[in-house]
């Protein structure tokens, strides 16, 4: 059976309407991103009446596995601490009525994980940021793994990725994708930049090199890196900062190691913004800390032009701007392509 009849017939109809046809490539090439949201669909968590009510929930990460979404999440709480959730559901609808478990795999502070499947290791990695004062350097990316990822209770003991880093390095928001031959992470500095490290696969999760310059532009944190299915190129997302608000900018490259060329970089031609996001009834206005629903699960990373979905924290202006950081109620919504 051919499966690209529907979008030849799209671009048929379109042609005989005089409306320029749009193919699921179009907008990684001109940039021009539109989207429609869903309302939250996984709310902050247990209320005032627990004994340490959450606050938020964010910084999601999740693959498609057994017929089932994993989905991994930083959660704080009113006392300040702050935890990796994990829920799983089979379609995003019952997302919110998913059983939720802490990991508590560590008892100070770790967040923003990122899930995968690492092949040769046949395991499931956990990669996130972690500060506990008796580590040099005290805050970095760390790991866990497991072979039973509907499993919260079974990942390891934190483990340190670098041992060559700076007594203090500027870094947050660690992200490991592989090619063929090596892995890479990357990560931010809340200045402009976002920094690049590579391994050989045969060396991971250790073996970094010294961090290079990845990329200098109007850039703030939770940059996310893909490969785009059936091209040889690969996407970056990366959150920003404009008008008040929290919204994600997008390049793209031939290779890891860059050099990465703006795809839809400004705010008034953002890859997520308030400007380019549909809501039947408006509960955000800024786009937070996302990730692109992958095509599989493995350490490739790819994501499928024809079907772009992404999670993302979200929060009114009023939410956003009426308290500090750490008050945020960020909720978890989901962003599907406009045609």
């Amino acid at each position: 059976m051919n499966h690209s009849w529907p979008l030849v017939l799209a671009a048929v109809l379109a042609a005989a309407a005089g409306v320029p046809a749009q193919t699921p490539w179009q907008a990684f090439e001109d940039g021009r991103f539109s989207w429609k949201a869903t309302g939250p669909l996984i709310d902050v968590g247990p209320g005032k009446d627990a004994a340490d009510p959450h606050v938020s929930i964010k910084d999601p990460t999740v693959v498609f596995h057994d017929g089932r979404w994993h989905l991994f999440a930083t959660v704080r709480m009113k006392s300040g601490k702050v935890d990796i959730e994990y829920l799983n559901f089979s379609d995003w609808s019952k997302a919110g009525a998913a059983p939720r478990q802490v990991l508590a795999i560590h008892d100070q502070y770790y967040c923003a994980p990122q899930v995968f499947f690492f092949t040769p290791h046949q395991k499931w990695y956990l990669v996130y940021q972690l500060a506990e004062k008796t580590r040099t350097p005290p805050f970095g990316p760390c790991f866990s793994t497991t072979t039973d990822l509907a499993n919260p209770a079974s990942w390891t003991r934190p483990q340190p990725m670098i041992t060559n880093a700076p007594a203090k390095p500027k870094w947050l928001d660690f992200w490991v994708i592989c090619d063929r031959d090596k892995a890479h992470l990357f990560y931010t500095s809340l200045d402009g930049n976002m920094w690049r490290r590579e391994t050989r696969k045969s060396d991971f999760p250790f073996g970094w090199s010294d961090q290079q310059l990845a990329l200098r532009a109007d850039l703030f944190e939770a940059s996310h890196t893909y490969k785009l299915k059936g091209r040889s190129q690969y996407l970056t997302v990366i959150e920003a900062q404009g008008g008040g608000r929290r919204y994600y900018k997008a390049y793209v490259a031939d290779r890891l190691k860059g050099p990465w060329k703006g795809l839809a970089d400004t705010l008034a031609k953002p890859f997520a913004a308030h400007a380019n996001v549909q809501q039947d009834l408006e509960w955000t206005t800024s786009f937070s800390h996302g990730e692109i629903l992958r095509a599989g699960v493995d350490e490739l990373l790819e994501v499928d032009p024809a079907d772009v979905r992404f999670v993302f924290q979200g929060a009114s202006d009023k939410e956003y701007r009426g308290t500090g950081y750490g008050g945020i109620p960020w909720r978890l919504g989901l962003l599907e392509r406009k045609r």
